[in-house]
């Protein structure tokens, strides 16, 4: 009997490339959940690529309501254990991050509403054996995978874990599936140096900094993006899809240039105020800030989304004797950086120095005496320099003896003691590396996004744009080798949990 595999596809063609490549070489029927906005819509009502028995448009499916259903919600909670509004406050076009449209709570538990009963009339219409999907950024992702689950459907999740080049496909990516495992592994007896040169060889920073390079500062392209918007797209989409209310051809306009401006000013606070030279002679306890708008804190970290509260709470946590430092992430840039006001509001806090972005990671890791962070990889990058560190969250590098979990945020002060006493087992970190080569696979997962963004969206200016078949068959043969690998590691995957 075929297996049913249900994908999740949207703006991110990653999934629909390894459909296209899943159904030649796996016995299955292929559904799919489309979250996309209008000009692609007609390619995937139209395409003949993929045969899918049954396809499913996300936002056509989303009513608004003055009177959402209350009790169903409520009762959806209980019966999955899925927690609304704490995925819906998180959520980053509903509140704090978002310009363009003041939500009501009516309007978001409506949507939410809408949300939850597609998904159930989904995976109670077709049960599937599998569902494929990406690492969930939105809220509304969160709620289907977390519901697939309840449901008992295996998901397959593509993530990269904290090392640069590799992929994995697991249940969870903040979790190890096959821990079991770990124990039966035969260390290589790597040395913390060895260690060092492996990780600086799969550098994630590099990896990124290279995929952004190649598409995010192309003025061409940015040139090409907003013709496109401003003289060739109705933008119906801004009424159709909740996540573009409010977002006109003029507002867009006008806050693009807004940001703009607030990026040059806020660059040279930056260079005015941060601290490019730090003292390294000074006993310092290091927290690199993660990038705000990802999912690493929003949803990975539901509870310690203000980083500067956070700031305070481990400043007030630190033994006399230690200060602070903590970096701005050099990624921030992409969200034009943080405003003027935060940075002053924790450059205000005592015994704490705000540092440069440009100053050296390797640096830092290799002086600080911890590392805390609340879900990013310099938690595991401090392995590698011998330091202890402690995270906000689950992640996958946790299951190092080094690395402790904030359970009670008032018992901080203790675990910073313990953490500072903490001395890094090299064989501890040579297990888990040679583990994670086990179960992870190379795949440069940004070089193919930087791929399909150049070829089909002004490279990530804009994802509102058609796509034809010619064009995706196209993509599809000049990229084979790579999703031919891809999918065959997801087959990997699905004959492992057949088994």
């Amino acid at each position: 009997m075929k297996k049913k595999i249900l994908f999740w596809l949207g703006s991110d063609l990653t999934h629909f490339c390894i459909a296209y490549y899943l159904q030649k070489m796996y016995d299955c029927e292929l559904y799919a959940i489309i979250d996309i906005t209008d000009k692609p819509k007609k390619f995937f009502l139209d395409q003949k690529l993929v045969n899918f028995t049954k396809i499913w448009f996300f936002h056509d499916n989303i009513k608004l309501s003055n009177s959402p259903d209350i009790d169903y919600l409520s009762s959806f909670e209980k019966k999955y254990n899925i927690s609304i509004w704490k995925l819906a406050i998180n959520e980053r076009i509903f509140y704090r991050f978002y310009n363009f449209h003041k939500y009501s709570e009516n309007e978001i538990l409506s949507i939410d509403e809408s949300a939850c009963k597609l998904f159930e009339n989904i995976l109670n219409e077709i049960k599937p054996d599998f569902v494929l999907t990406k690492e969930p950024a939105f809220h509304h992702l969160e709620i289907f995978y977390q519901l697939s689950k309840a449901k008992e459907a295996k998901v397959l999740v593509l993530s990269q874990p904290k090392i640069g080049y590799k992929c994995r496909i697991s249940d969870d990516p903040n979790v190890i599936d096959q821990i079991d495992e770990l124990n039966k592994v035969n260390i290589s007896g790597r040395g913390f140096q060895k260690m060092r040169d492996y990780r600086n060889s799969l550098n994630v920073s590099k990896q990124i900094k290279t995929s952004v390079e190649k598409h995010a500062n192309s003025k061409s392209e940015l040139f090409k993006a907003a013709s496109d918007f401003l003289f060739k797209s109705e933008n119906k989409i801004e009424k159709t899809h909740y996540n573009y209310f409010g977002r006109t051809k003029w507002n867009v306009l006008f806050y693009m240039l807004k940001m703009s401006f607030k990026k040059k000013f806020r660059e040279k606070f930056i260079e005015k105020n941060l601290i490019l030279e730090p003292n390294f002679s000074e006993n310092f306890v290091y927290f690199p800030l993660g990038v705000d708008l990802e999912r690493n804190i929003l949803i990975g970290a539901p509870f310690f989304t203000n980083q500067t509260e956070v700031i305070r709470h481990i400043a007030k946590s630190l033994p006399v004797g230690y200060k602070l430092f903590v970096k701005e992430n050099p990624a921030q840039s992409t969200r034009e950086w943080r405003s003027i006001s935060e940075y002053e509001e924790i450059m205000k806090i005592p015994n704490v120095s705000l540092i440069h972005p440009k100053t050296s990671n390797e640096k830092l890791l290799e002086h600080c005496s911890l590392v805390i962070t609340i879900a990013g990889s310099s938690g595991f990058e401090a392995a590698f320099y011998e330091k202890p560190s402690i995270v906000f969250s689950d992640v996958v590098y946790s299951i190092l003896p080094s690395v402790y979990r904030v359970i009670e945020i008032e018992k901080l002060p203790e675990l910073i003691q313990t953490c500072l006493l903490e001395k890094v087992i090299a064989k501890d970190l040579d297990k888990y590396l040679t583990f994670l080569e086990k179960i992870t696979f190379d795949f440069d997962l940004f070089e193919f996004q930087t791929k399909y963004l150049d070829h089909f969206y002004f490279g990530g200016h804009l994802v509102n744009t058609e796509i034809s078949d010619s064009q995706m068959k196209e993509f599809l043969d000049e990229n084979k080798i790579q999703i031919e690998k891809l999918t065959t590691e997801h087959i990997k995957k699905l004959n492992d949990l057949n088994n």
